[in-house]
């Protein structure tokens, strides 16, 4: 069977739509900070670095998606066995490679036939259009 690979203007809207949930989660944060009375400032740091660093790799290893993945019908598997999720260990190590090359990462998913970005291929990942599992 030959699978469809995401293209990079899904994942760019996806990026987008994390983007503006990342933002939302923060200020949301902050507010709930300045309803509690002293709140020390390494708590607010270590919570906006927290949920920075945690919310895509935690997202994607446990569901396969992010809220921008899921808006926009696509899943981040293993590349080897495309029914499962990649690890945290993984996850953690495409976000970090991502966030580190930004837009550099992205230049190569047109070049390849599964549509990676450099961070994919650290990962092992692979980007599919959502579909059920038949079991």
């Amino acid at each position: 069977m030959e699978n469809q690979y995401a293209p990079i203007s899904t994942r760019i809207k996806a990026l987008v739509i994390d983007t503006i949930v990342l933002i939302i989660l923060m200020y949301s944060a902050s507010e709930i900070f300045n309803l509690i009375e002293n709140t020390p400032d390494y708590i607010r740091i270590i919570i906006f670095f927290a949920l920075f660093l945690l919310y895509e790799p935690i997202l994607i290893s446990l569901y396969g998606a992010t809220v921008g993945h899921f808006f926009n019908d696509i899943v981040v598997k293993q590349e080897n066995d495309e029914t499962k999720n990649i690890n945290i260990v993984f996850a953690v190590a495409r976000f970090i490679t991502k966030s580190l090359l930004g837009w550099i990462s992205l230049i190569i998913v047109n070049g390849n036939d599964k549509k990676k970005a450099i961070h994919d291929y650290i990962a092992k990942s692979v980007v599919l259009p959502y579909r059920k599992i038949k079991e």
